[in-house]
């Protein structure tokens, strides 16, 4: 048997280094993220809006930013609940058009069927997987309101969970939007499992 140097063997997850890097300034880049449909209730009926800043603050909070001028942030604020709703293909035709429309222009409360969470929130039918938050505190910044929120309950359809009652995210595949382009991508493949590279890479 021959045996084969480190250079003689192939590394799939090698890539050419361009040392050359162009500072673009303060340029937002942790782009792509997914795309969600945030829900609340205005008075009896609900409003959504398409969003994709959101985040994770630790392990039982999450942020969901909007733009200050939103319609739907006042009621948000008033009711200390909202919805977060993945989108997947599926329901991206409606999700885009409630991104694009304001609600103070247009009753968008018809677009999707919804029900009431356990919380209060609305919760979307279409949607694969949904969490019920209740807003704990409200960040500002200059043109943005972010909802610091905690958990109340998540909602997911059965044909995501594996066998452990764990989501599976190789059947839940989320839209994802990148700011740059203004584009929506899929989800990619699987590349390997979270620190099975820990072994030395330059050994």
């Amino acid at each position: 048997m021959v045996s084969k140097s480190k250079a003689d063997t192939p590394n799939h997850f090698e890539r050419s280094v361009n040392t050359v890097k162009k500072n673009i300034g303060p340029a937002l880049a942790l782009y792509p993220t997914p795309a969600v449909v945030i829900g609340a209730m205005n008075g009896e009926k609900p409003t959504w809006t398409l969003a994709a800043h959101v985040g994770i603050i630790g392990h039982d909070r999450v942020l969901v930013s909007l733009a200050g001028a939103h319609f739907i942030n006042e009621f948000i604020k008033s009711g200390k609940k909202l919805s977060v709703n993945i989108v997947d293909e599926g329901m991206l035709p409606e999700a885009d058009y409630v991104g694009s429309v304001s609600g103070a222009k247009a009753d968008k409360s018809a677009v999707f069927e919804y029900e009431p969470g356990e919380a209060g929130a609305p919760i979307i039918q279409k949607a694969p997987l949904t969490m019920e938050c209740s807003v704990v505190d409200v960040y500002s910044t200059q043109g943005f309101e972010s909802f610091i929120c905690t958990i109340d309950n998540t909602y997911v359809e059965e044909e995501h969970l594996n066998e452990a009652g764990k989501i599976d995210y190789h059947t839940l595949k989320p839209v994802l939007f990148e700011l740059p382009t203004y584009e929506y991508l899929k989800t990619g493949e699987v590349i390997g499992k979270c620190l099975s590279f820990k072994k030395d890479p330059q050994a």
